[in-house]
């Protein structure tokens, strides 16, 4: 699996990623358009956050916040494949705890991150820009 650092040029392709999939679940809704997504990354994640992105053109992203050791998205256009599993062994590289966020409705995003060692730290009734409930996820290296 290709990975590498993200280049400005990548922000489109991860912003229809991203559009795509809120586009294909039912009970996410599009609070921005696409092109406000695709300039959200842009002109903020491709400027303040360490993006990854797997394949070339693009199947998947992972943008994180170091400072924070937190993950603030990961997606990938075709789920199963393996592109999340690395992009997130990447990110544990060097690091011996990560947390992020995942909407509760996220079942399958919540099995995935289960496998992957993330446990549940706390949810929110909805405290985040969508209105949905979330869940704070937390994984730990192993001692």
């Amino acid at each position: 699996m290709l990975l590498r650092p993200g280049k400005p040029e990548d922000a489109a392709a991860c912003a229809a990623i991203l559009n795509d999939w809120i586009d294909d679940r039912p009970w996410m809704p599009r609070i921005h358009t696409c092109e406000e997504v695709e300039a959200f990354y842009r002109d903020f994640v491709f400027q303040k956050r360490q993006v990854w992105v797997a394949g070339d053109p693009v199947e998947g992203f992972m943008a994180l916040d170091p400072e924070h050791h937190m993950v603030t998205a990961l997606y990938v256009a075709t789920p199963g494949q393996g592109i999340g599993r690395a992009l997130l062994d990447h990110a544990k590289r060097g690091r011996d705890a990560l947390e992020l966020w995942t909407f509760v409705a996220n079942e399958d995003a919540r099995r995935f991150y289960a496998r992957e060692g993330f446990v549940e730290i706390r949810r929110t009734g909805g405290d985040n820009e969508e209105s949905l409930p979330d869940v704070l996820l937390r994984w730990e290296r192993p001692s």
